[in-house]
């Protein structure tokens, strides 16, 4: 079972104009809600992926009760810590006629020591049964830094693997237990780590400079256009799917985790896994719920994703661009 962690749910509200217009009344097609939180929409994508999962989650509120329906209505197991506040609103506003999205995020609940120890009992008695957590998302206020830490530590004392998504000080606190997956997008792992790596090569030398120093099994970096780059203990990939017409973005990076999860659940490799990870976020992007995916669609365009060793100062670009 693959267990997903979330300390900063979000109900997601995507709007869809035909293209943002400053200082204009812009009159939305149709508006939608959707699952927000990255782990939450890492159980989405499992649950369209066919794979058992369970989403923990801290929530709060009217908003929350919402996100609880929308739970219920995929049939998504969760199981949720209710906190004072109200969870917070994403908006997403998909522009149709650029093929592009953006966030705006408002704030949400804090969470209070007695709350946090609710949880951190509640994950104890869950990760027992995972072979794989995905620890997903930005902290909730008032959680410590070192929170994904913590959890990263009791899940290896469990004999669980651990995935961590999210960039920051939780992420560099997070690197002295070793979770067996690092991930971030590229902009992420820059503001993070405060380098000026923008190239896939940049990129691939800093991951190896960073397992290096910290012990860290693999570094996973969603690099947009570019594909995905895994720089391993092992070897470094860049895994590659054709360019699909976006019709909502939002979520793919989550449906990377769920199937890297998924896959090394199931006994794959880095290369098998990642295969499954870059056609998994690009069927994201054909639908308009975040981070769901049609299987059918992810099953086509595996078969025209690409694997390949990665090989620094090669000028190495995606094969099939």
């Amino acid at each position: 079972m693959i267990l997903t962690i979330t300390t900063n749910a979000a109900l997601d509200r995507v709007i869809f104009i035909p293209e943002f217009q400053p200082a204009h009344t812009m009159r939305a097609q149709r508006v939608i809600e959707s699952v927000g939180g990255k782990g939450l929409d890492t159980s989405v994508a499992l649950h369209h992926l066919g794979v058992p999962n369970l989403a923990l989650s801290l929530i709060a509120g009217p908003n929350g009760r919402r996100l609880e329906q929308l739970l219920d209505r995929y049939g998504i197991p969760h199981e949720l810590i209710w906190v004072e506040g109200d969870t917070r609103i994403a908006y997403v506003i998909v522009e149709s006629e650029h093929h592009r999205h953006s966030h705006i995020i408002a704030s949400g609940y804090t969470v209070s020591p007695p709350e946090q120890e609710a949880f951190v009992t509640r994950f104890k008695e869950r990760v027992a049964e995972a072979g794989w957590v995905v620890v997903a998302g930005s902290l909730a206020p008032g959680l410590p830094d070192d929170f994904y830490a913590c959890l990263t530590d009791i899940a290896h004392q469990s004999g669980a693997r651990v995935l961590i998504d999210c960039p920051g000080k939780p992420a560099i606190q997070a690197l002295s237990s070793r979770p067996e997956v690092l991930k971030m997008n590229r902009t992420e792992l820059a503001s993070t780590f405060k380098i000026a790596a923008t190239t896939l090569d940049e990129l691939a030398k800093f991951g190896r400079k960073l397992i290096a120093q910290h012990g860290l099994p693999a570094l996973v970096i969603t690099c947009g256009e570019d594909g995905l780059l895994a720089v391993t203990d092992q070897s470094t990939y860049l895994a590659f799917s054709p360019l699909q017409q976006e019709v909502n973005a939002a979520g793919a990076g989550d449906a990377v985790s769920a199937a890297l999860a998924w896959r090394f659940l199931e006994g794959d490799g880095w290369p098998q896994a990642l295969h499954w990870a870059a056609a998994a976020s690009a069927a994201v992007v054909l639908t308009e719920g975040t981070a769901e995916l049609r299987i059918e669609d992810a099953r086509r365009i595996y078969a025209t994703t690409t694997v390949a060793t990665f090989q620094t100062g090669a000028g190495q670009e995606p094969a099939t661009r």
